[in-house]
């Protein structure tokens, strides 16, 4: 028997306020897949990233993401379909006044854990698998990027969600630590996370090439479930 897609989008549009950003979208990804978004700048990747976290509505088509009904979503069923999601933002969105600790902790507080055993316990487990658990009493500015960017794949992993959207998550790193975050993902993915991930680095596409979809002209493509391996997106990037 053949398992219902993880993420399943069909005849969406996409807008930002009354801006059309994406027309029709039709997406399905696998359980364990890992898909990549691709685009210019404004070509609406990190819209329909928004769109997948319940952070812009959709009133056309029919939208599902882990189980949830993205169309007629409650308020109050937000935070119940964001513990399924793990989120990894370019920009880090660390709390700058607290430590990694405190960081870790205010997330696991927010979202229904209550004995302080069982957070330290899960803290020290997602720390340690980015390899930054020397670092839980550091702030971020203490930090370098790539550093606080694995704070923040940390972050995502805290309530073991199903799926990972990563939107530019090396966007703003130099091309080794860009390397070692990757190398990160692909143990996440192999464990069975299903990741979809926005990029605009060429490099990493063809290292490690996986199915990518193409933002461009207001539409999300599939062009034959290729990868990067199999046409060239460089036209399609900022480069």
């Amino acid at each position: 028997m053949q398992q219902s897609p993880i993420i399943s989008l069909n005849s969406v549009d996409i807008f930002q306020q009354d801006k059309l950003i994406l027309s029709n979208v039709n997406l399905q990804v696998a359980s364990g897949e890992w898909v990549y978004l691709i685009g210019k700048v404004g070509s609406g990747k990190s819209s329909l990233i928004k769109v997948l976290n319940a952070e812009l509505s959709i009133s056309t088509g029919e939208a599902w993401i882990a189980g949830y009904d993205l169309r007629k979503i409650k308020i109050s069923e937000v935070p119940f379909l964001r513990r399924k999601l793990g989120v990894v933002f370019q920009d880090f969105r660390l709390l700058t006044d607290r430590t990694v600790y405190e960081n870790l902790y205010f997330v696991l507080k927010a979202t229904g854990w209550k004995t302080q055993a069982s957070i330290d316990d899960r803290i020290h487990e997602v720390i340690g698998k980015v390899g930054m658990a020397s670092k839980l009493k550091s702030m971020p500015h203490e930090l370098s990027g790539g550093e606080q960017q694995r704070v923040v794949i940390a972050r995502a992993l805290l309530n073991n969600p199903e799926i990972i959207l990563a939107d530019e998550p090396t966007g703003n790193l130099d091309p080794e630590t860009s390397e070692e975050l990757m190398e990160i993902f692909k143990q996440i993915n192999k464990q069975g996370k299903t990741i979809l991930m926005a990029t605009h680095d060429y490099i990493l596409l063809n290292k490690y090439a996986s199915r990518t979809l193409i933002c461009a002209d207001q539409i999300l493509s599939d062009p034959a479930k290729a990868t990067a391996e199999d046409v060239d997106f460089s036209e399609l990037l900022d480069i």
